[in-house]
């Protein structure tokens, strides 16, 4: 199959994306839109599976590709547990603020938007080689057994926390890597509009622990970063979670049914991008810090930057210099990042069990669940994080002494 180009030299596809995860057939979605020749390649048989992350999608996001039928649960805010039992409830029953999905029919249902749109998908495939050259680059994919050679004007990662994208193109690593454990269980008591999170060394050291309702089921998980789990496994501490004196009571009648583990890349990598190349999604480090969730930022890193990446597929300009200024939306994306990582490590990370239910019950207080309830979102913490910061005394006292002042500016 050959597109116009507007050059001398023709290729294969204007666009390969690698990976037929949500943010890939994000992408393919937004370019095939406007008239785009798109293959998406992905190594398995099947889209959707296998996934690690919780399977949370925002209505912001929802709304972009209209998946409405995939959502198993929704969830209107969070019940939050201090390492000594203190509860927090954040959220009314009135907003819902995010959608728990069907990953597999979800991420069928946005690859399928862009195969509507045009794009060609290749399951049961994986590239072996790629090669730039100043007019394209050239691909060998191996498609179910057989070799086959393709030319791209640009190549797309969105192959995930271990990209081969960009391992091959030698794009540098994320910021940071955190370390998810996941199962799916049967019989929680629980209540299924709540998400519900755990917090303490014994159970989730540095960040938390979560219980996600999940229609008939739900997923239970934690994460960490490795330099915090002192050599003990994330399913060691999911069984302290669910054997722990003050909630044991709510795990006694679970059932196992599914398991899922992985590496969360948190921190967009320096240089998503080279001549032709372009990071995204997880491939590029854009889960959240503070959540581990990478859909909504991926969905967002398309949205700032597809308008202007089409229009120089058109022209073929995809330098290095090109890429670069088409990707100068992102250092907002980076910014922001940053400042997340910053206020999670504030307030939670580095912070002792001690300090945490001191924390938890500053967060108590009817003023500040009010200001949470007016100002959280779970796509935008900062604005959220350096209110509470400027508006709760304790807080700023604390942050002034840790040397937070930037964060007022």
């Amino acid at each position: 199959m050959l597109s116009e180009v507007h050059s001398e030299m023709m290729v294969d596809w204007d666009v390969v994306i690698i990976g037929a995860g949500p943010v890939g057939g994000y992408a393919a979605y937004k370019l095939s839109q406007s008239g785009l020749s798109v293959l998406i390649v992905e190594e398995h048989s099947e889209i959707g599976r296998p996934f690690q992350c919780a399977g949370l999608v925002t209505p912001e996001a929802m709304e972009k590709v209209g998946l409405e039928h995939t959502i198993q649960s929704r969830v209107v805010g969070a019940k939050m547990h201090s390492p000594d039992g203190l509860q927090i409830q954040i959220g009314t029953k009135e907003r819902v603020r995010t959608h728990v999905v069907c990953r597999k029919l979800f991420d069928q249902g946005v690859v399928r938007l862009g195969v509507e749109n045009g794009s060609t998908i290749w399951l049961n495939s994986r590239p072996s080689v790629a090669k730039y050259t100043p007019e394209f680059v050239e691909l060998e994919i191996d498609c179910n057994g057989e070799k086959k050679r393709v030319t791209t004007k640009l190549l797309i990662g969105a192959d995930g926390a271990h990209s081969w994208v960009r391992r091959t193109f030698r794009l540098g690593n994320p910021k940071e890597w955190m370390v998810g454990f996941q199962i799916e269980i049967t019989g929680y008591e629980g209540d299924g509009q709540w998400l519900e999170m755990y917090t303490g060394k014994d159970i989730a050291p540095g960040l938390f622990a979560w219980v996600i309702p999940n229609g008939e089921t739900h997923r239970i998980g934690m994460w960490g970063l490795p330099e915090d789990l002192d050599g003990i496994s994330c399913e060691e501490y999911i069984h302290n979670l669910m054997n722990h004196e003050m909630w044991k009571h709510k795990f006694v009648n679970c059932r196992e049914t599914a398991r899922y583990c992985g590496p969360i890349p948190a921190g967009m990598v320096r240089r998503p991008y080279s001549d032709r190349v372009l990071l995204v999604g997880d491939a590029a480090g854009f889960a959240k810090p503070t959540t581990g969730g990478g859909i909504g930022p991926g969905f967002q890193q398309i949205d700032l930057i597809h308008q202007d990446l089409i229009m120089a597929l058109r022209k073929d300009r995809l330098t290095d210099r090109d890429m670069k200024k088409i990707c100068k939306p992102l250092e907002k994306m980076r910014k922001d990042q940053d400042r997340s990582r910053a206020l999670r490590d504030f307030f939670v990370t580095t912070r002792s069990d001690e300090e945490l239910n001191n924390h938890f019950e500053l967060f108590a207080r009817p003023e500040v669940i009010d200001l949470i309830n007016s100002q959280g979102e779970i796509e935008r913490p900062v604005s959220l994080g350096i209110s509470l910061l400027k508006q709760v005394p304790e807080f700023r006292k604390i942050a002034l002494k840790a040397g937070f002042a930037l964060m007022f500016g």
